[in-house]
């Protein structure tokens, strides 16, 4: 039983379990419609349950609760159902800091400040399900508040929805993407190719370039020893891909395994062999 210390609107309120002072964020169609502070509630399966003495990225989260309209924590709670969904267990404390990033984008938006995402189409296909996820918001802010989310913003989504699945930081999720753009760029510039990024080669390069990463930072070796064989036959790639390795560490701070660099030039000998089949 909990009990109604603020309601926020007909579907959010704040209210402490019991006769606890822990206060507590519930979400829910129509939960605080009629009711008043004292009020007693029941939690039911359609309810969702945050802790607002937890500290965010972008603060506390009783701050956060504070500070922006009550919407917005209905919109990334509808977001994080949807995420649920698809991905089973997630970490749901990360309602705060989207539903403020959410806020702060519709500000942008109304006041016509138009942000970039150079990093849009990578994060597009390195976290295709959750950008799907994200893109859900379209529809809902058009019908609620009449505006228009471009893709720029649905990228920045994105990244929140993936940490609420990877147990990570907004920011390392960006650094993913970084290091995919990186190493893409780079092998445009050496081989004087445009590589489609809607390819299969292309999703599977930045799929790897993903794993590659997490086992550096987690100290994952790879056990299979392909760099002989790939330097005999695919030299060029070869080469590129140890020099890929060698700048993403130097980036990252996080060296690579010899046996990675193997891997990575398979990839790149693909993308080299799409590029020719296309020319054709």
């Amino acid at each position: 039983m909990f009990r109604i210390t603020k309601v926020l609107n007909h579907n959010t309120v704040l209210a402490v379990k019991d006769k606890s002072t822990q206060e507590y964020l519930i979400v829910g169609k129509g939960i605080g419609f009629g009711k008043k502070v004292t009020q007693t509630v029941e939690m039911s399966p359609e309810y969702s349950l945050y802790a607002v003495s937890q500290t965010r990225d972008r603060g506390l989260a009783k701050d956060i609760v504070k500070s922006i309209e009550p919407e917005f924590l209905e919109i990334a709670n509808t977001l994080l159902d949807e995420a649920e969904k698809e991905f089973g267990k997630i970490d749901r404390s990360i309602l705060f800091s989207m539903a403020d990033h959410i806020a702060f984008a519709v500000k942008r938006i109304k006041n016509n400040e138009q942000i970039s995402n150079p990093l849009n189409d990578d994060i597009r296909v390195l976290f295709y399900k959750e950008y799907k996820i994200a893109e859900k918001v379209r529809p809902i802010l058009k019908e609620k508040i009449n505006i228009d989310v471009i893709d720029d913003e649905i990228g920045y989504i994105t990244l929140h929805i993936h940490t609420s699945i990877d147990d990570s930081k907004v920011s390392d999720a960006m650094q993913m993407a970084q290091a995919v753009r990186t190493c893409a760029q780079f092998i445009e510039e050496k081989i004087g190719i445009t590589i489609d990024v809607t390819t299969m080669a292309y999703n599977r390069l930045m799929n790897h370039i993903r794993s590659m990463v997490a086992r550096a930072v987690t100290g994952e070796m790879l056990k299979v020893d392909l760099n002989r064989f790939i330097e005999q036959n695919y030299p060029d790639s070869f080469s590129l891909a140890k020099e890929i390795c060698m700048k993403l560490g130097h980036e990252l701070k996080h060296g690579f395994s010899e046996n990675e660099v193997g891997y990575l030039a398979v990839h790149i000998e693909q993308i080299k062999c799409d590029e020719m089949l296309g020319e054709e």
